[in-house]
Parts: structure tokens; C-alpha cells; sequence
């Protein structure tokens, strides 16, 4: 079985919280000097990723308790 889909007025809120770690990402890759490389720059997305994941997980869990 597939999980159930996100109830519609969470979607607009991840995706700003998505928004919101990807520039706290970059903003912390570009102080760890990890920012710049030569090719993909895979820490910084690392970076990013696991901030919107946490970001998500924070929204979702301070919505069930409501």
C-alpha cells in the first residue's frame, strides 16, 4: 500500500520550509568553506537536504499536536 498524501494545506508550508533550508544551507556550506568545489557541489546539497528533512519533520510534528 501506498502512505496517504500530505493533507493540502501543509504542502504551500514544506515547500517554504524546503526554501527557507536551502538558503541556511548554502549560508552554512559557504562558511565551512564547502561551497565552492570544482564539481557538483554535493556537501552543500547534503547540507541542504538534511535541514529541509528536519525543517519538515519539526512542521509535521508541530501539526499533529495541534
Amino acid at each position: 500500500m501506498y502512505p496517504a498524501p500530505p493533507p493540502h494545506h501543509l504542502i504551500p508550508q514544506r515547500v517554504l520550509v524546503g526554501i527557507v533550508a536551502a538558503f541556511i544551507g548554502a549560508a552554512i556550506a559557504h562558511a565551512l568553506k564547502v561551497d565552492d568545489t570544482k564539481g557538483v557541489d554535493w556537501i552543500e546539497w547534503l547540507i541542504q537536504i538534511a535541514l529541509a528533512a528536519v525543517g519538515i519533520a519539526a512542521l509535521d510534528r508541530a501539526k499533529a499536536r495541534r
